[in-house]
């Protein structure tokens, strides 16, 4: 990728730049599209070699716990995942789930929790899995079923996650289930189920158009103990609202990632390929289709940097995650269908550059909040912000 302009925009602090290129050049020599491969074994390999590389202790919070600063920086977690997103989306999806899945622990966890699952994550030693949504219950958190009562020192989960990325190859979850306080959202709680819990079975796996460890869990009597529970009893919507507000803003990320190797594989190609004594690109046509792709890229670059770094300066972004999600994921996918049409023929065969991104990119404009919601997202927030 040749124009890296961005990194010098005004978002971003020079160590910021420093960490895209060396991750870059790390990606080049170690990171490789999976071609028909068993993708549990590519992203228990992968998780081994973001942590060996050190770019797993981005994704977790606090020095003391194996983290690469005392707070999550999102500009970073943002830079790394639309790098790792133009070499590899099973390298951005191993990065993204280690943070994902362990994000409740870094911002609500006790010590001992964190002293105990932090630096394992940091290292790619243990996998991590976020579990909230369930078959009645996605985008409508309160519609949740599965329930956890309590039980003398504990509480005993019962119930069915879906959905879950990292499902059936990661170590732990933290999973999110009704406890009762109050009605609605105001009554779930978070907790840490390790893998090997009694009760707990992870062995449905569900298959989607770009292939990644995906299952359906379920609890029969799983026992946890209290202290595995993430924050105060009857938070846990606060705590899956605090991980997903961190970690939406990469999702725009990730999809400027794709986006951006999209755009690289047709300007290649438009220069290139020849056509009636002439190249591709001297058609007007292409050439208004290239500045259609490169301004929404850049469009969507400035709302997830925007966001990111407004996070950074300790802002409310909740807007401005959900702008950022919506633009860049929409615009991603425009941008890959317009590659896809460059290439022609070549561009719909199987395992060929764009045809893969085009299976990638599609999941992005639904999970952590489909287009839709975020529009309902922006639209409350505005109208809040317009209430004298």
């Amino acid at each position: 990728m040749a124009d890296k302009d961005y990194l010098g925009w005004p978002f971003f602090a020079p160590q910021h730049a420093a960490l895209e290129q060396e991750l870059d050049a790390w990606a080049a020599r170690h990171v490789r599209d999976a071609h028909g491969s068993d993708v549990d074994a590519v992203c228990r390999t992968l998780v081994r070699q973001l942590g060996e590389g050190g770019w797993l202790r981005h994704a977790v919070g606090g020095t003391q716990h194996g983290g690469a600063h005392e707070a999550i920086d999102t500009r970073a977690i943002c830079l790394i995942r639309e790098t790792l997103a133009r070499h590899s989306g099973l390298a951005d999806f191993a990065f993204a789930m280690q943070g994902l899945g362990s994000g409740a622990i870094s911002l609500f966890g006790s010590e001992a929790n964190r002293s105990e699952y932090l630096p394992r994550v940091a290292r790619g030693e243990a996998i991590a899995a976020f579990a909230l949504s369930e078959p009645q219950a996605g985008s409508d958190v309160a519609a949740m079923q599965c329930a956890a009562v309590q039980d003398g020192g504990g509480y005993v989960l019962n119930g069915e996650k879906t959905w879950i990325s990292n499902g059936g190859i990661a170590d732990f979850y933290v999973v999110f289930a009704r406890t009762g306080e109050a009605p609605g959202a105001r009554g779930i709680s978070a907790f840490i189920v390790d893998a090997d819990t009694p009760g707990f079975d992870a062995s449905e796996r569900i298959n989607v158009i770009a292939p990644h460890p995906l299952a359906t869990l379920r609890f029969n009597n799983c026992r946890v103990p209290a202290a595995k529970r993430l924050g105060e009893a009857g938070q846990g919507f606060k705590v899956a609202m605090a991980t997903l507000d961190v970690f939406r803003t990469s999702v725009a990320a990730a999809s400027l990632g794709f986006a951006r190797r999209a755009f690289d594989e047709a300007l290649a190609h438009a220069t290139s390929r020849k056509m009636f004594g002439q190249t591709l690109a001297d058609f007007q046509l292409t050439q208004a289709k290239l500045a259609q792709m490169a301004a929404g890229i850049d469009a969507a670059a400035l709302l997830t940097y925007r966001a990111a770094w407004q996070r950074d300066q300790g802002r409310k972004v909740t807007k401005e995650a959900a702008m950022a999600k919506m633009q860049a994921t929409e615009t991603a996918q425009q941008v890959i269908d317009a590659a896809v049409q460059m290439f022609g023929g070549l561009g719909v065969v199987s395992e060929h550059p764009v045809e893969r991104l085009y299976r990638e990119i599609r999941a992005l404009r639904i999970y952590e909040g489909a287009t839709e919601v975020q529009q309902l997202i922006i639209a409350r927030e505005l109208l809040r912000d317009s209430t004298p």
